[in-house]
């Protein structure tokens, strides 16, 4: 059995390379996963293109990553056990130490560990991972099916599931990619009127078939004008990174509706306090969230038949594959699979 594996490191701000490594033995609270797939995720970019110079260097992206545990470091509950198959997501696990685990809130531990970017990610054959981190995959998914729900997924699905919003309310999805065209399937199952918000008419017709009951065009119509006439937006979730284009939809808030942001774009949401104020509007951010909650949304993506629409690539490939999700030309998440 070799001792080495493949993995797609950053060597150098903007540049990703294939180059063997000898594998690791897991340490304390840790296992070590033979990977199947990764999703390749827009928040890759900024892992890739912008590799800060405090985090661990060369580092391996990627943050959606689904595998089979084949060795079990000491202090891992028998729960995690080799064989079984687990994903992890951008959270790669909680330290049960800090004062946000001690009130229960894992999500916001504050030495949680960042996957592909302060820490090894899932661009590889193998990976370490945190066992607080790890997320239990269902029979009913396959690898490359499950990995984009791991970040995508739960990022829609958890934010809208803890919104507020209630069945019958007009919600909007801005940004019809690879969180929204999920967000749009989770939306309608959870007895939303759906509409979706993006530009152009190539996916029109993917729109109305994922969930939408109607569909904004941006380039032909105002989009706060069309939601303002229709009784206006409970709940507006964006995708979008690019604050000023997410800013411009807020507008379309109904009275106490709620703007929801899981797009993390750097520069600040332009706003107006008045309208915000008047009409008791609120904005607010949702991160990813727990292993646990990752596993409801997995749980509801099988109940509810919510299905990712991917592309795949063998490893290989990853500097291909990371190029064509960034040009945006895929429809709608690239996932690099271990077996091609």
């Amino acid at each position: 059995m070799s001792n080495t594996f493949k993995a797609m490191q950053i060597s150098r701000p903007g540049v990703l390379e294939l180059v063997e490594r000898t594998i690791p033995n897991p340490g304390s609270g840790e296992v070590l996963l033979k990977v199947e797939a990764c999703g390749i995720c827009g928040a890759d970019v900024a892992d890739i293109e912008g590799a800060k110079t405090d985090l661990p260097s060369p580092r391996i992206p990627g943050h959606e990553v689904v595998g089979r545990i084949v060795a079990v470091g000491p202090n891992v509950s028998d729960n995690w056990s080799v064989g079984r198959r687990v994903g992890v997501g951008r959270l790669g696990g909680h330290c049960n130490e800090c004062s946000m685990c001690r009130r229960g809130i894992f999500q916001l531990c504050s030495n949680q560990h960042f996957v592909g970017s302060s820490c090894d990610g899932g661009y590889a054959e193998m990976m370490l991972a945190r066992s607080t981190g790890l997320v239990s995959i269902p029979e009913e998914l396959d690898s490359v099916e499950a990995a984009p729900l791991l970040c995508a997924g739960i990022a829609t699905f958890n934010a809208m599931r803890k919104s507020g919003a209630l069945a019958g309310d007009l919600v909007a999805i801005q940004g019809i990619g690879g969180l929204g065209h999920l967000a749009l399937q989770y939306a309608r199952r959870m007895g939303f009127r759906v509409v979706a918000v993006g530009r152009g008419d190539d996916i029109a017709d993917d729109v109305k078939r994922l969930g939408a009951h109607a569909y904004i065009d941006t380039h032909k119509e105002d989009p706060v004008q069309r939601l303002q006439e229709m009784g206006g937006a409970q709940l507006i979730l964006t995708t979008l990174t690019h604050s000023a284009e997410a800013s411009k939809l807020v507008g379309a808030l109904a009275p106490q509706g709620k703007f929801l942001v899981v797009g993390a774009g750097k520069d600040p949401l332009t706003v107006s306090p008045g309208f915000m104020v008047v009409g008791e509007r609120s904005i607010e951010g949702a991160i990813t969230g727990t292993p646990f909650e990752s596993e409801r949304t997995l749980d509801f993506s099988v109940m509810a038949d919510v299905h990712p629409m991917v592309e795949t690539m063998p490893l290989e490939n990853a500097v291909e594959a990371y190029k064509k999700m960034k040009s945006g030309d895929v429809k709608f998440r690239m996932v690099l699979s271990m077996s091609n």
